[in-house]
């Protein structure tokens, strides 16, 4: 799991999505789709990285509803795409109320609550990432925690990766606040996104969500070739 952290200067969140196991004995490919906390902060050296790596597209996940200055990323490369996509929404107010105004947001309790409040918006994403221009994908939100959480458990079980590296893959971002949490309460967060897992049929849900088969099939093949 380490091998995937990537060392882009300014960015302390960085990691590769390829070497995970699927379940039927497969290994995700490298330098496919990376996730990682927000590109605005990167050094010119960081920036390097990034584009050596062969990132060409950014996918940049924002929350409607809120302003965030840390998510306005200048690519100093003219052939690296910019996309913006919101994949929840503060001015829901039933969710705002829920999660938004407590520190059960920083978690993956709130999982399963966004993925039935807006698969059309998750469904965007994997579309944006079925339809990028060759080179790698980055998605990314601030902290590379949560919303850049979603998305990557989304992709990694659309491509058949087992629960266990789904799982391992969202721990590599460690959050001490967020675990005495959830043990305050009873669970962990292999038990909270266990149990994600067990009740999502990710292409029924994206599917509905409005990804086409060809989208999918797409995403499939970027991550397994």
């Amino acid at each position: 799991m380490n091998q995937r952290i990537l060392l882009w200067d300014g960015c302390i969140n960085v990691r590769d999505l390829g070497g995970l196991r699927t379940s039927d004995g497969r290994t995700t490919r490298w330098k496919a789709i990376v996730r990682s906390d927000t590109p605005a902060r990167l050094t010119e050296a960081g920036w390097t990285a990034l584009y050596d790596y062969g990132i060409r597209t950014l996918i940049t996940l924002r929350t409607h509803g809120m302003v965030e200055d840390e998510l306005n990323v200048t690519s100093p490369y003219a052939d690296i795409a910019t996309v913006q996509l919101a994949i929840e929404d503060v001015t829901d107010l039933e969710f705002a109320r829920r999660w938004a105004t407590s520190d059960l947001w920083g978690t993956p309790l709130y999982y399963e609550d966004a993925l039935q409040r807006w698969p059309e918006r998750h469904a965007a994403v994997i579309s944006a990432v079925a339809q990028a221009q060759p080179g790698g994908v980055l998605f990314h939100c601030v902290r590379g925690h949560d919303r850049t959480g979603i998305i990557a458990l989304l992709l990694l079980t659309l491509a058949g990766v087992t629960p266990d590296d789904v799982i391992a893959d969202y721990e590599l971002s460690p959050d001490p606040v967020r675990d005495e949490l959830l043990a305050s309460m009873h669970t962990s967060v292999q038990e909270v996104m266990c149990n994600t897992l067990k009740r999502l049929d990710v292409e029924s849900y994206l599917r509905g969500g409005g990804a086409s088969q060809a989208a999918l099939a797409a995403v499939r093949k970027c991550l397994l070739g």
